[in-house]
């Protein structure tokens, strides 16, 4: 005979062993689901690089099968690099990534998959768990125009800014991508104009025009941002010819001090030229010019533009003129590009010089209007690009950007920032119903590439 204690014992028995099953199922459930988590995330993050690897890639070569082939070999290689052998004891399965080429546009597909090790749950004869995952980039054609500040403050980090440029410049597909490339200081020069019809730009050139920079003048940042948006607009509406993709990068090391104008002077005669017109970046001083608006560093030949005596040289070297004692006005708007017949013509007005917003200019010729006529110039130039779809990113190289600089004590990051639409830029200028941009900043010359190839991912991204 059992009695009730023995079977009372053999009841608390038989349900710790269905307890201890249970605690068992939960301990291993959440565990693995812990596990596949954490593999699932790092897988996402392989395949969005590999993705965005291969869209880069298919830039290099010259016909689809070559593309094709070095975008799957970039993919296979950034998947690799950011999925670690035994992640977590998983085993990882790349897919082979797909490269679709469909008029004018390339869409990049990476899958993978990890099988787990066996787990609590395997003990319990639950098959082991395999996350899968998928990203997709599209790359489409783009038009962009390249900027890039070669002002005296560079010249001692000239070979890094030209190695750089060079480097990012291969990240794009010469034969797809439509691409104009333009420097400033004083003056811009269109160094390589953006083809208005055909597709592709010529890298080669572009590659010996930035190695033949020279690095001298002030920075003149308008004169760049003016001829930007004149290239992406030069390529016409018509027959859909325009890219989908419109991008300004714009790199300087800082903040914006002269612009190119007609001024008004106390004898008419004097000079009916535009030219550009200059502050340093001290907050002192006069304004200097006149300089060509079309080559680097040069003042106009025509000397009623320019007193016959000197200032002197500035601590960049430049060789600058005071002109305040003949110049009695800046212009109402800007102007320096307009015909020489129409130096002020009603129907050419798109941004104020004289303006009470962001920053008071009035029409003396003076350090303090030039200055920040030279910062309001450069950011409503890039607001309207933005207003016409563009996008613009910018880098900034160097700590004087983080100081604050000119009349106003500001700091030239800001108007970098801006100019970018950035998430990070001062909230009086940053609208995120208007194309949202990307500011990098390179604290040294070794952070340039980096820099460079930050922007260029993120061009990518913008078509994903």
């Amino acid at each position: 005979m059992v009695s009730k204690r023995s079977r009372q014992t053999g009841s608390v028995v038989v349900m710790m062993a269905l307890s201890m099953a249970v605690l068992v199922a939960a301990v291993g459930l959440v565990v693995d689901t812990g596990v596949t988590y954490m593999v699932r995330d790092k897988l996402n993050a392989a395949t969005d690089a590999a993705s965005l690897a291969a869209a880069r890639a298919v830039s290099q070569g010259k016909d689809e099968a070559t593309q094709r082939a070095n975008a799957q070999a970039a993919a296979i290689r950034f998947f690799n690099a950011n999925y670690p052998t035994n992640y977590m004891g998983s085993t990882a399965r790349l897919n082979a990534p797909s490269v679709v080429f469909n008029n004018g546009m390339v869409t990049v597909s990476v899958s993978a998959s990890a099988t787990l090790p066996i787990s609590f749950l395997g003990l319990l004869g639950v098959s082991p768990l395999t996350p899968a995952v998928a990203s997709q980039a599209v790359r489409k054609d783009l038009d962009m125009a390249v900027v890039l500040d070669t002002s005296g403050s560079l010249y001692y980090q000239g070979s890094n800014v030209i190695a750089s440029a060079k480097t990012f410049l291969n990240q794009f597909n010469a034969d797809q991508d439509r691409v104009g490339l333009i420097h400033f200081s004083y003056g811009a020069v269109v160094d390589d104009p953006i083809r208005p019809v055909a597709r592709g730009f010529d890298r080669t050139s572009m590659i010996k025009h930035i190695n033949d920079f020279d690095f001298s003048g002030s920075t003149a940042s308008p004169e760049g941002m003016y001829w930007a948006r004149q290239q992406l607009n030069s390529v016409p509406t018509s027959n859909n010819n325009r890219s989908n993709l419109r991008v300004i990068v714009f790199f300087s090391d800082g903040a914006p001090n002269s612009f190119a104008s007609y001024l008004t002077w106390k004898t008419p005669s004097d000079c009916t030229k535009a030219g550009v017109i200059t502050t340093d970046d001290d907050s002192s001083g006069t304004p200097g010019g006149l300089y060509r608006t079309d080559v680097q560093a040069s003042v106009l030949t025509d000397q009623r533009c320019n007193p016959n005596y000197a200032y002197g040289y500035d601590r960049y070297g430049r060789y600058y003129y005071d002109i305040d004692d003949k110049a009695s006005a800046l212009p109402d708007w800007y102007n320096g590009h307009n015909p020489e017949s129409k130096p002020n013509d009603p129907n050419l007005r798109e941004f104020a010089v004289v303006t009470d917003s962001p920053r008071k200019v009035t029409n003396a010729v003076t350090f303090t209007n030039v200055n920040r006529a030279a910062r309001n110039l450069v950011e409503a130039m890039a607001k309207k690009s933005q207003d016409e779809g563009i996008y613009v990113f910018t880098l900034g190289l160097g700590s004087a950007l983080k100081s604050g600089t000119g009349v106003d004590g500001e700091k030239g990051e800001d108007t970098l920032k801006c100019m970018a639409n950035s998430t990070d830029a001062p909230a009086r200028c940053f609208n995120a119903a208007k194309p949202v941009g990307l500011y990098c900043y390179a604290a040294t010359t070794s952070d340039l590439t980096p820099c460079f190839s930050k922007l260029a991912s993120a061009i990518m991204r913008i078509s994903r």
